[in-house]
């Protein structure tokens, strides 16, 4: 791909984001990121048995509103810390209390192991709402990428679970499809930040076998469920230059036809992440402050 697909104020951030490194050097360096504070939220630690949780507890008033919210990383590597900025603004501006969710990582913990991590903290928000000031009817659930997958995955499971259901779900660039990484052809592509050889290696570790087989367990694979119905309001957000956006679009429209409530926002030029990595650009703030009022107005957040 080159570079004159990419929105110009994008091409110098997304130049720094793309670096090759060891899995194990990748993982420690997002682990010891230095994060971004913010006098207005507090953030602390806590645990859902053996899954790490991160806290963010707004100073001033809270909403009731919730989210879950899951971080990316190609089901490989990553941290709750990495989406510090995000997760900060959003709690300060809505005034919404989020538990951000670390889980384990493929190909050493193949699925369920980071669906089940999600589940737990989802189990957890429940269980503490009440001391959280959270009306567990109005959590939303969400993620970037790989973990935008894992919230897409969750909402299904909580959804045939019964019970508590979530208010929406918010999916930044999600990793929805295994089928895209079985797709030889679009390997020359070369997609900025995240190309198809890399998805290949998540999927690949995480299902414990080659993408694209006929069948995979239940809740792997998102985009592979059937009956979409009954799932709650969704705001998906993709780049249009993305590896994912042939899946993110599928995953909308097969939303839709289910007649489950979609906002679709589609950003042009924008390569696989770029409202992480290039969040101080003005299609990054644009893209998050469309993003938190669709959050605002679904979980009933003032």
């Amino acid at each position: 791909m080159e570079i004159e697909h990419v929105l110009p104020e994008l091409r110098q951030p997304m130049k720094r984001a793309q670096f090759s490194a060891p899995r194990w050097l990748v993982r420690t360096m997002v682990r010891i990121m230095r994060v971004p504070r913010s006098a207005a939220v507090r953030v602390r630690s806590a645990r859902a048995g053996s899954v790490r949780l991160r806290i963010y507890e707004p100073a001033g008033p809270r909403s009731g509103a919730g989210l879950l919210w899951v971080h990316g990383g190609g089901l490989l590597f990553g941290d709750a810390k990495q989406d510090e900025a995000l997760c900060l603004s959003t709690a300060e501006r809505l005034g919404i209390v989020i538990v951000s969710a670390n889980y384990r990582f493929a190909p050493e913990h193949p699925f369920p192991a980071a669906h089940d991590d999600v589940g737990a903290a989802w189990h957890w928000l429940l269980g503490h709402a009440a001391e959280l000031g959270v009306t567990p009817e109005r959590i939303v659930v969400g993620g970037e990428s790989a973990g935008a997958g894992l919230a897409a995955a969750l909402v299904q499971r909580i959804h045939d679970d019964g019970g508590v259901q979530p208010r929406g779900q918010w999916l930044f660039a999600p990793m929805l499809d295994d089928r895209t990484a079985a797709r030889r052809e679009l390997d020359p592509v070369k997609h900025f930040v995240w190309d198809n050889e890399a998805n290949r290696d998540g999927w690949s570790g995480y299902l414990g076998h080659e993408p694209g087989r006929a069948a995979v367990p239940s809740y792997a694979v998102p985009a592979r469920r059937a009956d979409l119905s009954g799932l709650p309001a969704t705001f998906i957000t993709w780049g249009d230059i993305e590896l994912f956006a042939e899946e993110d679009q599928a995953y909308a429209e097969a939303l839709a036809a289910a007649d489950v409530p979609v906002t679709v926002d589609v950003v042009g030029g924008a390569p696989h992440g770029f409202e992480n990595w290039a969040k101080d650009t003005p299609a990054a703030r644009a893209l998050l402050e469309r993003a938190q009022d669709w959050l605002r107005t679904v979980s009933g957040a003032s």
